[in-house]
């Protein structure tokens, strides 16, 4: 039996602290989901439910916690920023053409860079001036296709 003072809630909080510092040193998640858990069986004995439902909604949050949250939060510690490298990061990017762009050649400035260009459509010939995108670079050539321009 537990002296007067002593609350079932208070065993809660005690047991979600314990979870959580042994957390710290285990780093996989798991006992922080179960801390989670305890953490809603203390708000159930905050309430005044009795303790068999107070476990119940301990279990079922960790469970749930360990189900649905974890994997998504492991996933993303375990997956790095994306990293486009080289000639990739310039696709879906934006230039001007500084020399008219036809199946012949011509170029384009893209990132403060000359490249060599052609357009995406081997038919279209892109004039000075004009704001082209990024479809594919293949070697040193970009391939490009013109920015609709909306009149007034």
């Amino acid at each position: 039996m537990l002296p007067e003072w002593f609350q079932e809630w208070q065993a809660w909080l005690g047991v979600a602290i314990a979870l959580g510092v042994a957390e710290l040193f285990s780093l996989d998640l798991v006992l922080l989901m179960m801390a989670v858990g305890a953490v809603v069986g203390m708000a159930a004995a905050l309430v005044g439910l009795p303790f068999a439902i107070q476990a119940l909604a301990a279990v079922a949050a960790a469970v749930g916690m360990l189900a649905l949250v974890r994997p998504n939060i492991v996933k993303r510690l375990h997956s790095g920023p994306e990293l486009t490298l080289g000639h990739a990061a310039l696709v879906g990017k934006q230039g001007v053409v500084v020399d008219e762009v036809s199946s012949q050649g011509g170029q384009v400035r893209i990132g403060g860079e000359l490249w060599t260009a052609r357009p995406y459509d081997d038919t279209a010939v892109i004039e000075p001036g004009a704001k082209v995108d990024v479809f594919e670079i293949k070697g040193a050539t970009a391939y490009v296709h013109k920015v609709p321009e909306i009149g007034p």
